[in-house]
């Protein structure tokens, strides 16, 4: 035989060369997506902490309008009232508002049951 090394083995120190350059490579891809599953994961808690925020802001602000809004529907109401009482007195007065009222709100909430009645047979169809 010769001496020459052989075409088709390598020799055995480029084996193990390879080998820790393989570890290596897999041990720094490890690393890697670890690095980026960490930064992910951090980012994704960053966003539903601004969302969480918004949320939070928007139903503050939300009630507050209600409220407003129920305290201005009040004043009106007062208002009207206290409009309408030279001419009809003031129990009168505050009857056919308080009536009023209530007119309106029977009929947004007929019109709320008929939206709800027309939504239910859409999804039944």
């Amino acid at each position: 035989m010769t001496d020459e090394p052989s075409l088709i083995a390598e020799p055995p120190e480029a084996g193990h060369e390879q080998e820790d350059g393989v570890r290596a490579t897999f041990a720094k891809l490890y690393t890697d997506g670890r690095a980026y599953a960490d930064a992910e994961i951090e980012r994704q808690k960053l966003r539903v902490g601004i969302a969480g925020a918004g949320v939070r802001d928007a139903a503050i602000f939300a009630t507050i309008g209600f409220l407003l809004s129920f305290a201005g529907l009040v004043a009106f109401l007062v208002g009207l009232v206290m409009a309408l009482s030279p001419h009809l007195g003031a129990g009168w007065s505050a009857l056919a508002v308080f009536g009023v009222a209530l007119l309106i709100a029977a009929i947004l909430l007929l019109l709320a049951k008929a939206r709800i009645s027309r939504m239910r047979r859409a999804i039944k169809a």
